[in-house]
């Protein structure tokens, strides 16, 4: 009389829920966003980011240990520098803090890690912006690319095994391929920022690597509009001809219906990047009372796995992790 209690009667258990579950969010799938300040001794909080810090050399290499320890494949490092200047020298100086980070690394963990590197200029320019300027104040594409594949050939000495270009610019992965390909780092992946928005959920992670866009501007002349989708499959179809190795989609929970159409259309891996302020509303409904943290953060995270990611960047990798071991 009711076929659809055929269907009730395979979530009566915890064991049966589980038996049928269509979408299984596992370690493997997660890839932790990790901050290394240049010139500290000692962990520092970030008050916009509860639970996230930027880490000293000591503590980046104690907490990717303690990540590879529960089954976290992957971490994506950001750099904090002490000093920024107009070319963003820091992002591609071989002493520069993420390739200290990565060659440390490299050296304490080998390949028990997948080690990734964010590859962009914003957290190192004195504009905040994500290349270079021309005189006028307006972002020169051309000009950035090359910047992109130095910072690529440091990256690469340093012993990473993916550079992550977030900056957006036009060409980039074309660039930052033939750059290590000819200096013969073809076995470097890219992981393209192919469709990342500009998004109002960023401000945190600014907060985290202290960049402030000069003058109160934007990056909406370079990052996507959120009104559209079309253009952004575009985008994702030009990193591929490029040669990505892996595209991503930025932010995530809002953009789950992005993650499904270039789900779609490609067959290459797809990472999502739950973002800082996806994050953070979590973390303050939470400290509110207003909401159960774990199961939010869970159900958020499975929803972009569901929608199509095969990789999700959160910064709630190890709590999440944590909960499923």
């Amino acid at each position: 009389m009711f076929p659809q209690r055929r269907l009730r009667r395979l979530r009566r258990t915890p064991a049966l829920r589980r038996m049928v579950a269509e979408t299984v969010l596992t370690p493997d799938d997660l890839i932790a966003p990790l901050f290394v300040r240049e010139g500290v001794r000692d962990p520092q909080a970030i008050a916009s980011l509860p639970g996230v810090v930027q880490h000293s050399l000591d503590s980046l290499r104690a907490e990717v240990g303690e990540l590879i320890s529960l089954g976290i494949p992957a971490v994506i490092v950001f750099g904090v520098p002490e000093h920024k200047d107009a070319e963003g020298t820091g992002a591609s100086d071989p002493d520069g803090i993420v390739q200290v980070a990565l060659r440390d690394l490299r050296d304490t963990y080998g390949d028990a890690v997948v080690l990734i590197a964010d590859l962009c200029l914003d957290e190192y320019t004195d504009h905040g912006h994500c290349g270079l300027l021309t005189p006028s104040g307006l972002v020169d594409n051309d000009a950035t690319l090359d910047r992109y594949a130095e910072v690529a050939i440091a990256q690469a000495e340093a012993g990473v095994d993916i550079v992550a270009p977030s900056g957006m610019m036009d060409g980039q992965v074309a660039a930052i391929r033939d750059a290590l390909d000819e200096e013969e780092y073809g076995e470097v992946a890219i992981m393209a920022y192919a469709a990342k928005y500009a998004s109002g959920l960023y401000g945190p992670f600014r907060d985290a690597v202290d960049v402030e866009i000069a003058g109160g501007g934007d990056r909406k002349a370079y990052q996507q509009d959120f009104r559209n989708a079309r253009e952004s499959l575009e985008e994702v179809r030009a990193d591929v001809v490029e040669g990505a190795d892996i595209l991503m989609v930025k932010p995530a929970v809002t953009y789950l219906d992005i993650i499904a159409r270039v789900r779609a259309e490609h067959d290459l891996p797809l990472a999502a990047y739950h973002v800082s302020g996806e994050y953070a509303m979590v973390k303050a409904a939470a400290a509110n009372g207003w909401i159960d943290g774990d199961l939010v953060a869970l159900e958020q995270l499975t929803a972009v796995k569901r929608a199509g990611a095969d990789l999700i960047l959160t910064y709630f990798a190890r709590e999440i992790a944590e909960v499923l071991t």
